[in-house]
């Protein structure tokens, strides 16, 4: 009897700072119902985050963070394989291969690459490199290597992140354009929300919460700071009797990512009613967030005082996906004629 493969999904996130609201809703919830149907694969981007932090402590904060982060919101390292990029050393050789494969063009293309150059002509400089190391420029192929050697079928992600999923179906397809009789990449889709709030949740400026912003509110800190932060949220300056738009508040975006619909409808309505003032509205935001986070938020402080725990489940999610690595990686050498 044939057995039925279940599909893969995969998921990654930079350890470039301590996990926000934003990357709760955008990325993590989401992510995490994929378990259910999926041979899902979580791991934790930190060769990716030297792009930026380079600082070691640092770096090995947030990577105990981002791990710790992921199982206090509920995923089980039996039910997913959850792993460190380097732990997985194949990625790194294979990531050789595939930059041969990759034509430069398509990664002057990249997004993040354009965005550093168009900052750099705003700020008026001539060279418009400046301060763009090649880890930035290579980016999009190390994410393309960390996708196609595990095999995955869908890709959980942001729209801002489709264009990566995109770059990693366009090297897999020029590697089996040349190799595809030998050995042939699956070519991997993305899975994106429909919920714009969810895509871009508004930071304590109103732009997208983003580290690069530092305009975001940490996932779990303690609930005297985070009443702190969500009163810092801007507003404008409606008064309180007059009635307030939800669908343009910052404060309703985000009070929808944690109450129920029932919530939320009560809610529009106060709003649109007039009598209830942006600290009022800031007051209720919060017992709304922390009302969704204190459990996850006591887990998450005693797996980052339990560094020996972390690692081991850690260790254990590397050891099955470098079986599937070292796998497709020998598939490759021996397709290249290296073996």
């Amino acid at each position: 009897m044939t057995e039925t493969r279940r599909p893969i999904s995969l998921t990654g996130i930079k350890p470039t700072g301590v996990p926000h609201l934003g990357n709760y809703v955008g990325a993590i919830r989401p992510a995490l119902k994929l378990v259910e149907g999926y041979d899902a694969f979580y791991f934790i981007a930190d060769y990716h985050a030297l792009i930026s932090v380079r600082d070691r402590e640092s770096l090995d904060y947030y990577t105990r963070s981002v791990a710790a982060t992921w199982l206090a919101c509920g995923l089980d390292p039996e039910a997913a394989t959850f792993y460190r990029q380097s732990d997985i050393p194949e990625t790194f050789e294979l990531t050789w291969v595939l930059a041969c494969m990759t034509p430069k063009g398509l990664m002057n293309r990249a997004h993040a690459y354009k965005a550093a150059r168009d900052k750099n002509r705003e700020a008026g400089l001539v060279d418009l490199d400046a301060g763009i190391n090649m880890g930035l420029y290579n980016y999009p192929i190390l994410m393309a290597v960390d996708i196609l050697i595990m095999e995955a079928d869908v890709v959980p992600v942001g729209k801002d992140q489709i264009q990566h999923v995109e770059i990693a179906r366009d090297i897999a397809g020029s590697f089996n354009h040349a190799y595809g009789d030998k050995y042939e990449f699956k070519l991997p889709r993305n899975i994106t929300s429909e919920d714009e709030d969810a895509n871009a949740m508004p930071g304590l400026d109103g732009r997208k919460m983003s580290k690069s912003y530092n305009n975001t509110i940490p996932l779990f800190c303690e609930r005297n700071e985070l009443r702190k932060l969500v009163r810092r949220i801007k507003t404008d300056s409606t008064p309180v009797d007059a009635p307030k738009d939800p669908d343009s508040s910052s404060l309703f975006s985000i009070y929808k990512q944690f109450a129920s619909e029932e919530d939320q409808a009560k809610m529009r309505e106060r709003m649109l009613a007039g009598g209830l003032g942006w600290g009022e509205m800031k007051d209720m935001l919060f017992e709304q967030i922390d009302a969704v986070l204190a459990e996850p938020r006591e887990r998450y402080k005693a797996l980052m005082e339990d560094r020996k725990a972390l690692d081991e489940i850690l260790a254990s999610g590397a050891e099955r996906a470098r079986a599937r690595a070292r796998r497709v990686l020998e598939s490759v050498r021996a397709a290249i004629g290296i073996d």
